[in-house]
């Protein structure tokens, strides 16, 4: 009786390992990298390509951006801090591969999804804007831009 209870505890104590493990290595998502680098993507005209913010700011669905006052170059604090709770919640930290927002204006043959009414924003992850979303997934901090590579 008394190896059946340590073997139980054992086990446990791996599994209690394993999930706190996990949980620590999934990096926090920078707020100050969201709002100087990951937010003017959202606003950047591409070539052939509306900008993300004209059908978002609209958008009844998980990717809604604040709406800008009128001759705003850029959100007010308060909504960036908002875009910034709406936006995290479309990425798994630290996995720009399983990402929604990374995966969906992605190409298909770049291995995005296959419909966004937006049209392809990116056609493959080399692209810069779309390196510089992924390096925010990952855990970039304006004071590390290495993660960004």
């Amino acid at each position: 009786m008394p190896s059946r209870f340590l073997i139980i505890a054992a086990v446990m104590a791996v599994a209690a390992f394993s999930v706190s493990n996990t949980s620590a290595q999934a990096p926090k998502l920078d707020y100050e990298f969201f709002k100087s680098r990951v937010q003017p993507i959202f606003l950047a005209k591409r070539p052939d390509h509306a900008r993300c913010y004209v059908c978002h700011v609209e958008s009844n669905n998980a990717f809604h951006l604040e709406r800008l006052s009128t001759d705003a170059l850029g959100w007010t604090e308060e909504q960036s801090r908002r875009n910034f709770e709406t936006v995290s919640k479309l990425v798994n930290p630290g996995d720009p591969d399983t990402s929604r927002l990374l995966l969906h204006p992605l190409a298909p043959e770049g291995g995005g999804d296959v419909f966004h009414s937006g049209g392809r924003q990116f056609q493959s992850k080399r692209d810069a804007s779309w390196r510089t979303l992924a390096a925010w997934v990952k855990g970039a901090t304006l004071g590390s831009p290495e993660k960004e590579k």
